[in-house]
C-alpha cells in the first residue's frame, strides 16, 4: 500500500519529496527535474543516511528517491530501516551500477522502484511519480 497524500475538504496536499544523494551536483539537478514536472512538489534534501532519517522525521515524506552508495550507511539498508518504520512510503533506488545484484537487493528491501542515474530521462521520472500518485498530473 502506497502511502498516499492526505486530503482536506477536497483538496490534496502536495506531495512531500525527499532526494537522499550525496553528490550535490546530481541532487540539485535531479531536484530541478522534479520542480520541472511537478512544480507543487515540496522537496527536501539529505547527503548521507543520518541527515536523511533527520529530514523524514521532519518533513515526512511521501516519496524518497535514494542513492545506493552513500557516506556511512548504504542506501540500500537504509531502503530496509524506512520501509520497515513506514511500509506505505514511496522508495526509487537510484544508483550509477546496473547490476542485477543490486536490483535484487533493492526488491527485497522494499524498493517501490529502481532507476540508473543518467538512462533515466525527465520524462521517465514523472511517470514513475505518476504511476505511484496518479492524482500529481504535472507537467505533461
Amino acid at each position: 500500500m502506497v502511502r498516499k497524500p492526505s486530503t482536506a475538504a477536497g483538496k490534496v496536499t502536495p506531495l512531500r519529496t525527499l532526494i537522499v544523494e550525496d553528490n550535490v551536483q546530481f541532487r540539485r539537478s535531479f531536484r530541478e527535474i522534479l520542480e520541472n514536472q511537478f512544480p507543487e512538489m515540496v522537496i527536501f534534501e539529505a547527503g548521507d543516511g543520518k541527515e536523511a532519517f533527520e529530514t523524514m522525521a521532519a518533513s515526512q515524506p511521501h516519496l524518497v528517491f535514494m542513492d545506493i552508495r552513500l557516506p556511512g550507511e548504504n542506501g540500500l539498508e537504509l531502503t530496509k530501516k524506512i520501509k520497515a518504520q513506514i511500509p506505505g512510503i514511496v522508495v526509487v533506488v537510484l544508483t550509477s551500477y546496473d547490476l542485477p545484484e543490486y536490483r535484487e537487493v533493492a526488491r527485497e528491501y522494499g524498493a517501490n522502484h529502481f532507476l540508473v542515474k543518467g538512462l533515466t530521462t525527465g520524462d521517465e521520472i514523472a511517470a514513475i511519480v505518476r504511476s505511484f500518485f496518479p492524482g500529481r498530473q504535472g507537467r505533461q
